[in-house]
């Protein structure tokens, strides 16, 4: 761990943008990082998509053997709502954290850029305070329906940055559940462990507890609070919304220590910024005793391989 700075403030930002509204999403952005910034956060986190937001409830009219043009209208707004990473929208966030001389973490909806240019990726993007693109992460599986919007992420993507007060990295959402993924971040010694969801149950307090446990590292969760008001009126696919509370997403944004306690505890049925100063002393201290990748390992029993080679559907040679 780079010792040069054990303490950072940091800031994790629970809101929603309009639903595949980019600009209305890039405009919070701007807002809360500066409201942040001036809190003295040099490490700001956003939840999963939060570029262009997550649609939940939404089918997109997909049903198995069929979809509709109602719900294929909807895919195309979806998709152009998404961003190029590196690409325009990004040089505007990278711009944006060099102004403000901060981290910025943020979940975003990452249209492809090699190929069709049709496939989206659910990513998470790191850019450091002087405003370059240190890396990012697409998801290595989407969850459930998720499958039908976004494509699935390969190993060279899994990315811990190195900064001034300890390494930084994570999964997204359910990606938490992955045994391997989450021993792929502990061997590269991640400090602080960033997991955006949009899993807003107490079944995800206890993972990101455990997590924090297992991997004697902070835990950083982020959350969309999200409203029916925050979806556009004109959606074709709104109507399945109508049975549904007017909260779609109540939060659970929370921080954990390395020891598995509430560092802040989880802001439910609100939009909010949360604010802790880690002390990563604390995290050398808690691996004395488990290092599950050090000394609390079997590697005589146990070894994982990760392939971190980018699956290229076409090569030219």
């Amino acid at each position: 761990m780079n010792q040069s700075q054990p303490q950072v403030k940091v800031a994790v930002v629970q809101a929603a943008p309009v639903l595949f509204d980019k600009a209305s999403a890039m405009d919070k952005i701007a807002v809360t990082a500066k409201e942040a910034a001036a809190q003295g956060a040099k490490l700001i986190i956003y939840p999963e998509v939060f570029i262009p937001g997550y649609p939940r409830g939404l089918s997109f009219d997909a049903r198995v053997g069929s979809r509709t043009v109602d719900g294929r209208k909807d895919w195309e707004r979806y998709w152009a709502s998404a961003i190029d990473i590196p690409g325009p929208d990004t040089q505007v966030l990278c711009d944006l954290a060099r102004e403000l001389g901060v981290y910025l973490v943020i979940g975003a909806v990452e249209r492809d850029q090699e190929f069709s240019r049709s496939t989206l990726y659910n990513s998470m993007i790191y850019i450091g305070p002087d405003g370059e693109l240190l890396g990012k992460h697409r998801k290595l599986v989407p969850t459930g329906s998720e499958r039908l919007l976004w494509g699935v992420g390969d190993g060279s993507t899994l990315p811990v940055i190195d900064t001034p007060f300890g390494r930084i990295g994570g999964l997204i959402c359910w990606e938490n559940y992955m045994p391997l993924a989450r021993m792929s971040m502990y061997a590269q010694g991640v400090d602080i462990y960033i997991a955006p969801t949009a899993d807003a149950r107490e079944t995800w307090q206890s993972t990101i507890r455990h997590i924090a446990c297992e991997g004697r590292c902070y835990v950083i969760s982020c959350n969309q609070f999200a409203t029916k008001a925050s979806y556009p009126a004109d959606l074709a696919g709104r109507e399945e919304l109508k049975e549904d509370p007017e909260i779609l997403s109540r939060g659970g944004s929370a921080i954990v220590g390395p020891l598995g306690e509430y560092v802040t505890e989880p802001l439910y049925d609100e939009e909010g910024i949360l604010y802790a100063t880690l002390d990563l002393s604390q995290v050398v201290q808690s691996r004395f005793d488990l290092d599950v990748v050090g000394h609390y390992n079997r590697p005589d029993i146990f070894q994982l391989t990760v392939n971190t080679q980018k699956k290229d559907a076409v090569r030219s040679i």
